[in-house]
């Protein structure tokens, strides 16, 4: 099958774990198939506006998609509000650093490096930096910031020990490649803007029926099962 005759799917690098498990369960269940790129949502939004030829954009925030709406550049009615991520403050299994203290940890000067995505196209790295800033320790801890292009290339970061500490996507934790490597703690909601995740058919979409069929699938009983399993919340299916 040529790749033009795929649905493909640009997606938030927070989805990785499970957005390559819905897709197979799609490819499996109705024969369509799928091409799945995975990136920061700032910089897909660049690479769309720019005229990249993706038939579903799902993001990290709804910021991006609802811009593209404002833009036209949006199927009419297709914008929806599929989960809202959650932030972990996440170091390898091997590190002495006690998480359960939660952010303020990180002021402590046996942390010389703290990983998180970039916040200018990155809406997990705008939520780790609002976090810090409620916390009140972004003055003490920004210099031993390093920024990761997107979420898992944070991780990375953090797993490779690049960093010793790193703020994560629940969901990238939860994953099989990171369930056991380390531990974590679930910063609490109250610290950052609530990370309300959207997607939206592309109006240059070449594959817009099946793009449709793509998003009605999200909605069955156990792919919502599967995005609880990776610490999404999943609304109620009301679409904004």
């Amino acid at each position: 099958m040529l790749a033009q005759d795929r649905l493909s799917i640009a997606a938030a690098s927070d989805l990785q774990p499970v957005m390559s498990r819905v897709v197979s369960q799609f490819e499996k269940e109705t024969g369509d198939k799928v091409n799945l790129s995975f990136g920061s949502s700032g910089n897909f939004f660049a690479q769309i506006q720019n005229g990249a030829p993706y038939d579903l954009f799902f993001s990290a925030d709804a910021f991006y998609p609802q811009k593209l709406e404002s833009a036209g550049l949006t199927q009419p009615d297709s914008y929806r509000e599929y989960a809202t991520g959650k932030i972990v403050l996440w170091v390898p299994k091997d590190s002495k650093i006690d998480v359960s203290k939660g952010l303020n940890v990180l002021a402590d000067a046996e942390v010389k490096k703290i990983a998180i995505a970039d916040p200018q196209h990155a809406p997990y790295g705008r939520a780790a930096e609002a976090a810090l800033k409620k916390a009140g320790i972004w003055e003490q801890v920004s210099p031993k910031i390093v920024l990761g292009e997107n979420i898992s290339q944070t991780a990375q970061f953090v797993q490779s020990h690049s960093a010793e500490a790193g703020i994560l996507a629940l969901s990238l934790v939860l994953s099989p490649a990171m369930q056991d490597q380390g531990r974590y703690f679930e910063i609490p909601r109250t610290l950052y803007p609530a990370l309300r995740q959207a997607a939206v058919i592309l109006k240059s979409a070449q594959h817009k029926e099946v793009a449709q069929r793509f998003m009605e699938f999200l909605r069955k009983p156990e792919i919502v099962s599967l995005f609880r399993q990776y610490g999404f919340e999943v609304s109620d299916g009301s679409d904004r």
